[in-house]
């Protein structure tokens, strides 16, 4: 029955989705692991030459081609099938563009193992994974994150590049926390030559780092620090200091005690640069900065995504003299910069 003076008469059909949604998750997962983008794009259209192609059953080829169009992923013109511009630039391996490995990460057990119990987290207000969560000392999901995220921070970081001014090739001293695949240190490197690099993290995830850093030409310029970011002696006189997808594990007194010991070894006038999820103040929008809470709170104990006002006030209590939000589109995420 219609409530009174609604516009649209109420439906399941949103319920269904929702509940059903882990289907989409693994339809995408069984087709980049199947490569099917890729042989769409070399030209095999059909199911019986997508089966072939992809060493799969015709049947289920099929079914799971017109699935990944009622999905959005794909579109079908009588029995070809082709990508759409989001999957060809996305999910094609020919791409340069290609994100698709940044499934082994997103969809890593390690990962979504958080969600098996949100109740549970919601009554505690916290991963009921283990004490720490993913944040505990050496957890292996970080050399997951580094080995699959790369191809995804390509473009954030080639934008954090040009927002900060890389190319002007100052001589700079950067220090990258929390430095994953090296990829924001390393992009900077590579745009400035008189850049070098000092990166944080644990020591099996910096190898992936290593490895990057030798693979872009600039492992000459390029020093790693292992261990936990709240714990190494950073050093001082950095002109930049790179905090990429880090805060948001955190509490704020937590981020705030980090925070004075970035501004410490910050030099006079240096610039910490944070890539964040930066949800508006009502919290629930844009979309993806919005949702990234609930990640938060299935994986970690005290991690949040923050505000700006937020942001601001942890970088003005660390001692910090301004704050700027950046919007990086089309990343959902912003940068924020901050002064000492």
């Amino acid at each position: 029955m219609p409530v009174p003076g609604s516009a649209q008469q109420p439906s399941p059909e949103r319920f269904f989705e929702v509940m059903n949604a882990y289907q989409q998750t693994a339809a995408l997962k069984a087709a980049i692991e199947l490569d099917l983008f890729t042989a769409i794009g070399e030209g095999a259209e059909t199911a019986p030459a997508l089966a072939q192609r992809c060493r799969a059953s015709e049947r289920g080829t099929r079914i799971l081609c017109d699935y990944l169009v009622a999905i959005g992923f794909l579109s079908k013109d009588g029995s070809r099938y082709s990508l759409t511009a989001d999957s060809a630039m996305f999910l094609d391996r020919r791409s340069p563009a290609c994100i698709a490995s940044a499934a082994g990460f997103l969809g890593s057990p390690l990962l979504t193992e958080g969600f098996k119990d949100v109740a549970a987290a919601v009554r505690k207000g916290g991963t009921v994974i283990s004490e720490e969560g993913t944040l505990a000392p050496e957890h292996p999901i970080w050399v997951e994150f580094a080995r699959h995220m790369a191809p995804m921070m390509a473009l954030p970081a080639e934008l954090i590049a040009k927002l900060v001014g890389a190319a002007e090739g100052r001589k700079w001293k950067i220090l990258d926390i929390a430095a994953g695949h090296g990829l924001f240190g390393i992009t900077l490197a590579k745009h400035n030559p008189n850049a070098e690099v000092v990166a944080v993290d644990w020591p099996k995830v910096l190898e992936v780092a290593r490895t990057n850093a030798r693979a872009a030409g600039a492992a000459g310029r390029y020093r790693t620090l292992p261990g936990s970011a709240f714990d190494v002696d950073y050093g001082e006189g950095y002109d930049l200091v790179l905090l990429t997808n880090f805060l948001h594990h955190f509490d704020i007194p937590t981020c705030e005690g980090l925070l004075r010991k970035v501004h410490a070894a910050l030099a006079p006038g240096g610039r910490a640069v944070t890539f964040e999820f930066v949800p508006n103040e009502d919290r629930v929008s844009p979309p993806i900065p919005a949702k990234f809470s609930m990640i938060m709170l299935a994986t970690t104990q005290r991690g949040d995504a923050y505000t700006f006002s937020e942001y601001e006030r942890m970088f003005r209590n660390a001692g910090f003299a301004s704050c700027e939000l950046h919007p990086l589109p089309p990343t959902p995420q912003q940068v924020v910069i901050s002064k000492k």
